[in-house]
């Protein structure tokens, strides 16, 4: 175990705030509950960011952006909704020395100023759909931050669109919840189970709300993104209408959708060890460190390093980009150099030492597994691209293999209380329970909610709560 990491079997919340502290991804800021990304996290952030955003490029949609601060009027317009997010608003009551007529909520969420704006701009059929996205700050008001999962201030993208039909809304709604699980599988390395949220789980207005739920390190739940069919509730609050092809006047369905900075939470807890950090290759900022050795500094600075610097522009004209870096710390030990790039998650270690100039290979360490092997240099570039492949490989299925290894069935209330409390994980379930059965469940099995309605499984069964029709659930504890 690292001296500077908790292990994870002794305290899993100090080893995450450990790993974080030691990779230099975040800060706590001087506003509590709110933190300061530093540029290692914030570069994860981009590549991540990147992802989705080609992504919702290749659907259709397009970037915009609104405002901060939204009228409180406007949140008053869709009952549920307000009553959901009230607790978290932060709200701005004065400005210029003076208390303000009606006060504004710091964006919690942007359905309601977007719905306002939306009836200003569908006026016709031909208006539809509006497929819009925004990359933007939110501030819900957290009393238990922690960096990354739940801060008072995040990061996220929101999503929304406005269609002429119900049956088009809800394709939509489907459409980026399948988007959100092909970007988290194939670029991050996250198996996800996507699914259908509980009516005690549903986002505030929504008509139905679905999730790509992940399990981390811990075995507990962590909700990844959410895609919400919004009915036509935001739409008659806003008088978001339109004349149809008939001419009538017709109101919009509408969809938001969102994924935000606790991903990076979900990175971390997913595929880090007790020495650091790990990060799958396709959204490490750094994917190939390259070190020079050698006890003669001379002959590192002479000799090994402007080979290092020749491999590194090689590697990154293959890669695309400036993914790799070369490591110029001489005064330290090689072993504190390793464990530098270590600690910060860097995919590949490429160490090039004197013997190895003679003989013409490089010495390449993996992260994920701690293999070393010795490369010859003239096949160095697409061994290192298969490397990274496998990498990227090697940490879905080993992610994938720990969700199975901890998810069980159970027939009845009492095994399903059993099992989560001797051994956690997922565990699925027949359910068709109320919101009230709902908080019944969290109560007395210690915050135990159901995580979602698996799409992949429509089958029905007597629901171990209420005995009546119920569907198979995933339950388990969450961030």
């Amino acid at each position: 175990m690292a001296r500077n990491i908790t292990a994870r079997s002794v305290d899993y919340s100090q080893w995450y705030l450990d790993v974080i502290k030691a990779a230099e991804l975040a800060d706590y800021a001087p506003v509590r509950g709110c933190m300061v990304i530093r540029p290692t996290g914030y570069s994860i952030w981009e590549n991540v960011q990147r992802y989705f955003d080609d992504a919702f490029k290749r659907t259709g949609h397009v970037n915009a952006y609104f405002p901060l601060l939204i009228p409180n009027s406007f949140l008053q317009k869709e009952a549920e909704h307000v009553e959901g997010f009230a607790p978290e608003c932060a709200m701005v009551t004065h400005a210029g020395g003076e208390e303000l007529e009606e006060p504004f909520a710091v964006r919690p969420t942007s359905e309601t100023v977007i719905g306002h704006m939306y009836s200003r701009w569908i006026q016709s059929w031909r208006d539809l759909p509006v497929l819009i996205n925004q990359w933007c700050n939110v501030m819900r008001w957290e009393k238990r931050p922690r960096l990354f999962l739940r801060t008072s201030e995040f990061l996220w993208q929101e999503g929304h669109t406005a269609h002429a039909t119900e049956q088009e809304a809800r394709e939509e709604t489907l459409r980026m919840l399948e988007v959100y699980r092909k970007v988290m599988e194939e670029e991050l390395a996250l198996p996800v189970i996507t699914g259908e949220k509980t009516a005690g789980e549903r986002f505030p207005g929504a008509v139905a709300t679905y999730t790509c739920e992940a399990m981390m390190s811990d075995a507990k739940a962590l909700q990844a993104g959410t895609s919400h069919f919004l009915g036509q509730n935001f739409a008659r609050a806003f008088e978001i209408r339109f004349q149809d092809r008939d001419g009538e006047l017709a109101t919009c369905w509408t969809t938001s959708w969102g994924i935000s900075t606790r991903l990076i939470g979900a990175i971390i807890m997913t595929h880090s060890d007790d020495d650091g950090l790990v990060l799958p290759p396709h959204i490490a900022p750094v994917k190939v460190v390259l070190l020079p050795i050698s006890k003669d500094e001379r002959q590192a600075e002479g000799v090994l390093l402007p080979m290092a610097r020749e491999l590194s522009g090689q590697l990154d004209e293959a890669l695309g980009g400036l993914y790799t870096a070369v490591d110029t710390q001489f005064h330290m030990r090689p072993g504190d150099r390793f464990f530098t790039h270590l600690q910060r998650g860097v995919p590949l270690r490429l160490e090039l030492g004197e013997k190895d100039v003679q003989s013409g290979t490089v010495r390449v360490v993996r992260r994920d597994t701690g293999e070393k092997a010795d490369l010859s240099r003239d096949a160095l570039v697409p061994a290192v691209q298969k490397l990274l492949e496998d990498v990227q490989s090697n940490l879905y299925r080993r992610a994938l293999s720990f969700r199975e290894a901890h998810t069980a069935q159970a027939s009845s209330y009492d095994e399903l209380k059993a099992i989560l409390a001797e051994r956690g994980g997922f565990v699925e379930a027949y359910f068709g329970g109320t919101p009230e059965d709902e908080r019944r469940i969290r109560e007395e099995t210690g915050g135990v909610t159901p995580r979602c309605i698996p799409l992949v499984d429509a089958s029905t069964g007597r629901c171990i709560v209420t005995g009546k029709e119920g569907r198979r659930t995933i339950f388990a504890k969450a961030y």
